[in-house]
């Protein structure tokens, strides 16, 4: 028996000595030492030996099985720091070369608008406001004056996913939804996001686009109000010698409604190409808020009123900018994102 367990050490040793791998001493591990290994089995037959011989020949097993145990373990570490080595050998770096120059990113164009005009609200107190874009046909029109049927729908052609479901036209549906949450307190906010509407893309015209519109609502709130609030906006967003002018339009959530135009930046009103010689650029409509629209809010017309108006930001964006081309902030071109160069603060 104990020419046989030499026998057994002395095989086992060779077999850890001739692996070339962490992998293949694995497997002598597991060979000889695991469940099913000769040495385990050699301890699960002891039972089988007489009781005096147990004893020893239990010492002999446990000490050779230590013995294997110690060389296995020596012999992983040398085999574990030769991979480490043969992998620095490989895999050298130069640290003489340059490095990689890093891309910094520019803020896109109607990022930049948007943060502009939410800064210029959020400093004179407005809160920002957000909602689904995937809509209910109540608060889309109905909840703004606008009850099936109503020839002003056709106004705004629409991406309907059911009867009472659609992609929103505007994002006057997160006014009516906040109106409808506030419950008759004062409101203050502007609303940017998304919006969809069925249009053939063309330089002018895209089926999604970015609108941000405000909302004010309380006691004593004036068409003065409005007017100073968007000459601030003009101002703010095309310089400070700009002038505006409101003309008479039609919006059926706003009552008076107008249309915002802008002395032209780029001739001061003489007239250009820009302004097609008219000396002003319509920028946005606004009104006052329909009475009806307050009523099915929870408000009474009689002791609040409020302004509302909607901003095209890509309209912004394409004036401000002179883009030409509206389909530029949306083709991904680094080109045309890369001219927009980035500016902190």
């Amino acid at each position: 028996m104990e020419a046989q367990l030499a026998a057994l050490k002395q095989e086992v040793i060779q077999k850890i000595t001739d692996a070339q791998s962490v992998k293949e001493l694995q497997d002598v591990r597991v060979a000889y030492l695991g469940k099913k290994g000769p040495i385990t089995d050699l301890l699960k037959g002891m039972g089988k030996l007489p009781a005096e011989e147990r004893p020893k020949m239990g010492a002999l097993v446990n000490e050779m099985r230590q013995e294997v145990t110690a060389v296995l373990d020596e012999r992983s570490v040398e085999l574990e720091q030769a991979a480490i080595d043969a992998q620095l050998a490989n895999e050298t770096i130069d640290v003489t070369l340059p490095g990689r120059t890093v891309q910094i990113g520019n803020h896109h164009p109607l990022t930049r608008v948007i943060e502009e005009i939410e800064d210029l609200f959020i400093g004179m107190g407005y809160e920002i406001a957000e909602g689904p874009e995937v809509e209910k046909d109540y608060y889309n029109f109905e909840a703004l004056n606008l009850p099936k049927g109503h020839p002003a729908r056709d106004m705004q052609d629409s991406f309907y996913i059911s009867e009472e479901l659609l992609l929103r036209t505007h994002t006057s549906p997160v006014q009516a939804r906040t109106m409808e949450q506030k419950q008759g307190e004062p409101i203050r906010i502007i609303c940017p996001g998304k919006v969809f509407r069925r249009d053939n893309d063309d330089a002018t015209h895209s089926h999604q686009f970015m609108q941000i519109e405000g909302l004010v609502i309380g006691e004593n709130i004036r068409m003065t109000d409005l007017k100073g609030t968007l000459d601030l906006l003009g101002k703010k967003m095309f310089g400070q010698d700009r002038e505006i002018r409101l003309r008479p339009s039609f919006f059926p959530f706003t009552e008076p409604s107008v249309e915002m135009d802008i002395s032209c930046f780029k001739c001061g009103g003489s007239g250009c190409s820009v302004c097609k010689g008219t000396g002003w650029i319509e920028i946005l409509g606004a009104g006052m808020v329909h009475p009806d629209v307050l009523r099915m809010a929870g408000y009474d017309p009689e002791k609040v009123s409020g302004f509302a108006f909607g901003i095209g930001a890509e309209r912004i964006a394409m004036l401000k900018y002179g883009v030409e081309d509206i389909r530029h902030f949306y083709t991904n071109d680094m080109r045309f994102i890369k001219q927009f160069e980035r500016s902190e603060g």
